[in-house]
């Protein structure tokens, strides 16, 4: 696979080398990242259907994810979050193809890797600098139960890019809007010949 400025191939990704069509595609990142951007204009490029994690426990829930926090700790919203990823992943054979935002944490627990890696979905990793995430956050309204300072928010980065890094592909997002973030993705996975997981 050819790489573009900000692409990065994981060799040692499962799913490289595939033969069967690209079914789902999975971002992961850090608070900032733009998954939800990233993956909701990517599902509309593609005419796939696209899914938020958060959104999905936030609707089976009835309750936001700072309320889930709070009131039931994170032990518990991770518990969610596996249980809405299996529903995701048993959805995929059946349904059609899916983008789906993983929230930020997701990709930093094991189990949620293992069960990506069982089903050989590709995972792409949207990165960016830390004082740039801590900017993008700062300015948006969302409620993120784990952002509370920015020695914190660094320190939580740091530990989490690591595992990051396992996912299939990296993408740097930093001073690049979401069109060409998309465009990006759609060229290294071939994804513009595919309609429905189906050749043309």
């Amino acid at each position: 696979m050819k790489e573009t400025p900000g692409w990065r191939q994981n060799v040692g990704a499962r799913g490289e080398g595939r033969n069967a069509p690209v079914r789902a595609v999975f971002l992961v990142g850090f608070m900032g990242a733009g998954k939800t951007s990233v993956g909701r204009a990517l599902g509309g490029h593609l005419a796939w259907r696209f899914v938020d994690l958060d959104d999905r426990i936030r609707s089976l829930e009835g309750r936001s994810i700072p309320e889930i926090f709070q009131n039931s700790g994170e032990g518990r919203f991770r518990e969610l979050e596996r249980a809405a990823l299996r529903d995701v992943l048993a959805e995929i054979d059946s349904g059609p193809p899916l983008v789906v935002a993983l929230g930020g944490g997701a990709f930093a627990q094991p189990e949620i890797v293992a069960l990506l890696a069982e089903s050989e979905s590709i995972t792409i990793f949207l990165d960016a600098p830390p004082d740039e995430l801590w900017r993008r956050c700062s300015a948006d309204r969302t409620q993120r139960p784990l952002r509370r300072n920015e020695a914190e928010f660094h320190h939580l980065y740091d530990a989490r890019r690591p595992l990051y890094l396992e996912a299939s592909v990296k993408i740097e997002t930093a001073g690049r809007n979401i069109d060409q973030i998309v465009q990006e993705i759609v060229r290294g996975l071939k994804l513009n010949s595919r309609v429905s997981g189906e050749e043309r």
